[in-house]
């Protein structure tokens, strides 16, 4: 994979990026949406493909982004197709730093240093050439007005939006809600990014990862089973094998 076009996950953070304030919208979620966003780059150059509710590497081939070959390799050392809900909800050690730090060094951001109530050291991020986020917005500006179905890397990236919650970041208050819904319903034009779209919705709303069992006759558990805790709601689920997909921080 060359560098002549922007991966999603620049894509996505470039979108999130507040122009007035040099910070991120939807911070939290941010960093699931961007895990999820290397699926589906991954699967646009052919390394990945679904399999259920799972992703099976099929070309381990380096795609020569550094950061999505991390991703990649630790999807093959898995050996085994992994649930997308397991692997966006693993922890996610800086990926958002990381892609920051990315864009700065390929000069589409700088960074600004500043204070907290004078005290505490802050960066924020300004966006070195405008035209560019406003290319990425024209994008789905034009899918949600003209209703004709984006190619998928568009559709693809309408949906993690609308996952991680920027909707209102990027059409706000009652004039944008009708925006907000065609957003939402671009989803279904990319069967990738609408899997890893739910899988991030899955993990904030603390769904549970592991597939539910039939129930047992007569409506009574089965033997040895336990009943399983009611997720909080907003809680992102955390994954139950130490061995779950880390974050790409290189």
């Amino acid at each position: 994979m060359g560098r002549s076009r922007r991966t999603l996950p620049e894509e996505l953070l470039l979108l999130a990026l507040d122009p007035a304030t040099g910070t991120t919208a939807q911070p939290q979620s941010l960093d699931l949406g961007l895990a999820g966003a290397q699926l589906v780059e991954l699967a646009l150059a052919g390394r990945i493909a679904p399999d259920g509710d799972r992703i099976a590497v099929v070309v381990p081939r380096p795609t020569g982004d550094p950061t999505l070959d991390c991703a990649l390799e630790l999807l093959r050392r898995r050996g085994a197709p992994v649930r997308a809900v397991h692997w966006i909800g693993g922890p996610r050690l800086g990926l958002r730093q990381t892609y920051l730090s990315h864009l700065e060094r390929c000069g589409m951001v700088h960074a600004v240093a500043g204070q907290m109530c004078g005290v505490l050291p802050t960066t924020r991020y300004q966006a070195t050439d405008n035209e560019i986020s406003r290319e990425i917005r024209a994008r789905l500006d034009s899918a949600i007005r003209t209703g004709v179905p984006p190619d998928p890397r568009t559709a693809a990236l309408a949906a993690l939006a609308h996952a991680v919650g920027l909707g209102k970041h990027l059409y706000p208050g009652n004039e944008g809600r009708s925006s907000r819904s065609r957003l939402r319903d671009l989803i279904r034009h990319d069967p990738m990014g609408g899997l890893v779209a739910h899988a991030v919705m899955d993990v904030q709303n603390g769904v549970a990862a592991q597939p539910r069992r039939s129930p047992a006759p007569s409506g009574r558990p089965a033997a040895g089973a336990r009943p399983a805790p009611e997720p909080a709601r907003g809680v992102p689920m955390q994954p139950r094998h130490g061995s779950m997909a880390r974050a790409v921080a290189h």
